[in-house]
């Protein structure tokens, strides 16, 4: 009796830890191949089908000094205003020939630098993820502050560019509309998706209007993490250690399983927040119109201390 007693005994004991103790889900994979050293860009500049562009807002700081070979892509041409609606993506027909314009193949590997310590760079980098040309691109780490800093070679001059060909392959998926949004927020179901507002703190709270903005605060249940907190310095914009890019995104809710929605004022700080969730191994997708567009209707609007 002693002896069934103590099989009894063990199987419950293991059929209980069982049901309580279920398997952690496994951290995300590190997408090392989003992200290249000025080193390894030095080494790789005169690689067949290597395309560096340098994305800009104002054009005398391409022309002053560039890395060599680099191309030239102006913001304006991949974020466009649509519906009274700020930074949105253009057609899929005006996107293709933007891209082609500047020399891009579908056999092209992108390398990314930028304006506004790699954010320009971070909004081109969305744009090629949404057209199917994310895996064949990554940001150059630290940008071209890094490299100035290490006393790289800069040029003035602009390269001649061969017009390109490219596929288009739309990945919808990666893309928030405000209705769909919307019915997440304020569905009655509970759903374990983390939004993440990428504006600097006090417009996530409402101490500050965001520019432009109608209302002040944030999207209900969203989390604020301020894009600049994943780099070291405006000065020094390379990214952050991984386990301390890890240690915010878990602070913001964001856990292996989440899937997470990126959004800021009108996208373009967002597309950071969502180049590092990715960059992370998390599954990311942004809300492009952003908090322009949620707040110009009755929409509900959290603010926080």
């Amino acid at each position: 009796m002693k002896w069934k007693s103590f099989l009894l005994c063990t199987w419950m004991t293991a059929t209980t830890i069982g049901q309580v103790a279920p398997s952690t889900p496994p951290t995300p994979q590190i997408h090392d191949e989003m992200l290249v050293s000025t080193s390894w860009l030095a080494d790789h500049l005169h690689d067949k089908d290597l395309v560096v562009l340098y994305v800009f807002d104002v054009k005398d700081t391409y022309r002053k000094a560039h890395i060599p070979s680099a191309r030239y892509l102006q913001i304006n041409d991949i974020a466009v205003t649509r519906n009274g609606i700020p930074n949105e993506l253009p057609d899929a027909d005006k996107l293709k020939e933007v891209f082609e314009n500047v020399g891009i193949n579908d056999r092209s590997r992108i390398i990314l630098y930028g304006e506004r310590s790699g954010l320009l760079a971070a909004r081109a980098y969305f744009t090629l993820d949404f057209i199917g040309l994310g895996a064949h691109t990554s940001l150059l780490d630290g940008g071209l502050e890094k490299w100035g800093n290490e006393k790289r070679e800069l040029v003035a001059e602009t390269p001649k560019v061969k017009k390109g060909s490219i596929t288009i392959h739309a990945q919808d998926h990666l893309l928030v509309g405000t209705d769909s949004l919307f019915n997440l927020v304020t569905g009655a179901k509970a759903h374990n998706t983390v939004i993440l507002d990428a504006r600097p703190h006090n417009e996530y709270t409402g101490e500050k209007l965001s520019e432009d903005v109608t209302r002040a605060g944030h999207i209900p249940g969203a989390s604020s993490l301020y894009w600049k907190e994943l780099i070291v310095s405006s000065e020094n914009p390379v990214l952050r250690p991984v386990d301390e890019l890890r240690a915010i995104y878990t602070k913001a809710g964001v856990r292996p399983e989440s899937p997470v929605i990126t959004y800021c004022r009108t996208g373009v700080q967002s597309s950071f927040d969502y180049f590092v969730a990715k960059y992370l191994g998390y599954a990311v997708s942004m809300y492009d119109a952003s908090f322009f567009d949620w707040a110009r209707e009755d929409r509900p609007i959290e603010k926080s201390k």
